[in-house]
């Protein structure tokens, strides 16, 4: 069975980096404190490793 996460966007990407706000919508992440959930895999991983200031990740 495979491990999911569970990302929550906790900080607002509207300062950051062009490059960090199109990670952030990459992971469908749209508004302050809305959840997606991901499978667990290295891509996944790389994206939440380039913007982890502004997430809140747990494993479900």
């Amino acid at each position: 069975m495979a491990k999911t996460l569970k990302i929550t966007l906790v900080k607002s990407p509207i300062a950051c980096q062009p490059k960090q706000r199109k990670t952030v919508e990459a992971l469908g992440l749209r508004k302050m404190h809305h959840s997606v959930e991901l499978a667990d895999c290295p891509a996944t991983r790389g994206a939440i490793a380039k913007v982890s200031h502004l997430l809140k990740v747990e494993e479900v």
